[in-house]
């Protein structure tokens, strides 16, 4: 594909990235940039993946998915866990397969560990010893951290004492490996961003109107068969702590379904973690993503998607 611009002078392919939290209309504004560029729509949302959540992850519908080719979008089934670096070897292909065929990849999504693993890279961090990570997973996140103080002094200051997920994975690293984790992390690989002609757009609409969508968004659901789809899962009996089952709104409407809280309890839980939800990625994405890239602070609409789709013409 030539993707060259004589008057930039720019040779890299091009990559275009619709970002921000959830409700904030990426899907629609993504679509309508695919159908005015001969796009093609690639997920960065770690729910989206699932074919379990077409309605709790708030994929894009099958009507919509038509107006467009969509890729990545519940291609993965709920008894694996898809990690960042399954997900960004994907995209990759994903991406190079859409230069091949003369369309444009946009990547759109709320999920920043993806989109940081495909731009710049990932630690080659070696697989941990099974044995070392069972034996490190088995200790008190106290025991754990006072380990850590010994075995990576940097870590356990900058990592709260409490943080037991990040603790462990600091203590198996320098454990299994014996090299510390910010050691591996200085030379990250795989990484796309250097490649490609990025144009990338993070949607930060008004709070209180993105808040209001989500808790709309909820009771939709709902509506529309949430219900149906968390028995569905629930009936595969599957391991809890899959990706699936702890998915926002799973164990909300598995609690009611199952007679344990009452409806009110759970549409108002749902809601609460929803919205709590999309106010780490507000966060996430007012502080993490470089300056260079374009912000946009109104609420979307169909009328202000065709003002932000020129963005990716210039």
């Amino acid at each position: 594909m030539d993707t060259s611009n004589p008057a930039t002078g720019e040779s890299r392919p091009p990559l275009a990235l619709i970002a921000g939290p959830t409700a904030s209309g990426k899907s629609a504004l993504a679509i309508a940039l695919a159908e005015r560029t001969n796009g093609v729509v690639i997920n960065c949302d770690a729910s989206q993946v699932y074919a379990d959540l077409a309605i709790i992850s708030a994929r894009p519908t099958p009507e919509d998915m038509a107006r467009a080719p969509h890729r990545l979008f519940g291609h993965i089934d709920g008894t694996e866990a898809c990690s960042a670096a399954r997900w960004a070897a994907e995209a990759r292909s994903e991406i190079a397969a859409a230069h091949t065929d003369g369309r444009l990849p946009i990547l759109v999504g709320g999920t920043g560990l993806y989109i940081r693993t495909l731009l710049d890279g990932i630690a080659p961090v070696p697989e941990i010893d099974p044995a070392v990570r069972a034996e490190i997973r088995a200790m008190p996140v106290a025991q754990a951290h006072a380990a850590l103080r010994i075995e990576d002094p940097d870590a356990a200051l900058r990592l709260a004492p409490a943080d037991t997920t990040r603790v462990a994975r600091a203590l198996e690293v320098a454990r299994a490996t014996g090299r510390t984790l910010a050691d591996w992390q200085r030379h990250k690989v795989g990484g796309i961003g250097a490649s490609v002609s990025l144009c990338a757009l993070i949607l930060q609409p008004p709070r209180d109107w993105l808040l209001d969508r989500c808790d709309r968004r909820f009771v939709g659901m709902l509506e529309s068969g949430g219900v149906e789809e968390v028995r569905a899962l629930v009936d595969r009996g599957l391991n809890p702590m899959l990706p699936v089952m702890r998915a926002i709104g799973v164990r909300e409407i598995a609690a009611w379904d199952a007679g344990a809280i009452d409806r009110e309890t759970m549409i108002a839980q749902g809601q609460l973690a929803t919205r709590q939800y999309a106010k780490r990625q507000y966060t996430w994405f007012s502080n993490q993503p470089p300056p260079a890239w374009h912000r946009f602070h109104g609420a979307v609409d169909n009328k202000i998607n065709g003002k932000l789709v020129r963005l990716f013409h210039k």
